[in-house]
């Protein structure tokens, strides 16, 4: 069957490999804050090596995990917006002015992240060609809806905003796809290579990137979607050693990541292999987990 195991996310990638192994092409940095809350990995991709490896584009992609991040917990909040707003200046450098791009469907919920992030950020190009105000960045924001709402594709929205406002960075923010249950609204990735809106879920769009959009792009985003091969993928170690308790899990090692999800996709019903879930309180987890983000960028305003 080979299809294609459905993950927008680097670090599943890198998953593929033993997690000691060293990978050429691919240096790989992780850091745990204090209280072992928050797992932040940094992957850069540096050469054609990795690309291969990977199957990533040359560049920076920063994964930032916590458990507790769909909960209701400003304890953990804080120092997850403090970690997350560290990281965007990193990937942003000395821009000075932002747009903001909060892509997806706002009436499909979990494709609503990014309109719901805008909806909470503090615009400020406004007030600084009026008033002249004096702000680290200047945040212009614009949610361009998908392409079935409009017929146009993303990216030449965008780009014509570009042309015609001054912006020295744009930061997209949109949902995406997990390979793994354990990571749905739970992980944030930030990356420098832009994003190809709808690629976890098979849309082909146009990608949003640093030399389309002759600017630096930062992409950020978090799963909120899994598909059903890898729910059954993700229970596939539990079954095998229901039947055999011996040698179940044992037997299951001896598979290749893309072997499990041939696996995987042919013990469910055809109609099914395409289809994603989403958890069942995923519009109190979107909600929470965009207020997080957009917080985040307020406050490096």
């Amino acid at each position: 069957m080979n299809r294609n195991i459905r993950t927008d996310l680097a670090i599943e990638l890198r998953e593929n490999y033993e997690s000691d192994s060293a990978i050429e092409g691919v240096d790989i940095k992780t850091i745990i804050n204090e209280d072992n809350s928050i797992k932040t990995t940094i992957i850069d991709v540096l050469d054609d090596n990795g690309v291969n490896k990977l199957g990533k584009p040359v560049g920076t992609y920063i994964t930032i995990e916590c458990t507790e991040l769909n909960e209701y917990d400003e304890g953990i909040h804080e120092p997850l917006i403090k970690e997350l707003a560290s990281q965007i200046r990193t990937l942003i450098k000395d821009a000075r002015s932002i747009l903001v791009a909060g892509l997806g469907n706002r009436s499909v919920t979990p494709d609503s992240l990014g309109p719901l992030v805008v909806d909470n950020l503090m615009i400020t190009r406004h007030l600084s060609i009026e008033y002249q105000t004096d702000n680290n960045l200047i945040i212009s924001a614009i949610c361009p809806g998908v392409m079935a709402q409009t017929g146009i594709e993303t990216v030449e929205i965008l780009k014509g905003i570009c042309q015609n406002i001054e912006v020295d960075a744009l930061i997209v923010i949109d949902a995406l796809a997990a390979r793994s249950s354990k990571r749905l609204n739970k992980t944030i990735q930030l990356t420098d290579t832009g994003i190809s809106p709808g690629s976890g879920v098979g849309n082909n769009r146009k990608m949003i990137t640093k030399d389309n959009m002759e600017l630096p792009v930062v992409a950020i985003g978090v799963p909120t979607v899994i598909s059903v091969p890898s729910l059954v993928d993700d229970s596939m170690d539990l079954i095998a050693d229901a039947f055999n308790q011996k040698y179940g899990k044992e037997i299951m090692k001896e598979f290749t990541d893309e072997q499990r999800y041939d696996l995987a996709c042919s013990l469910v019903e055809p109609e099914l292999v395409d289809m994603f879930v989403t958890p069942k309180n995923i519009d109190e987890l979107v909600k929470r987990i965009s207020f997080t983000i957009s917080e985040a960028i307020n406050s490096i305003i």
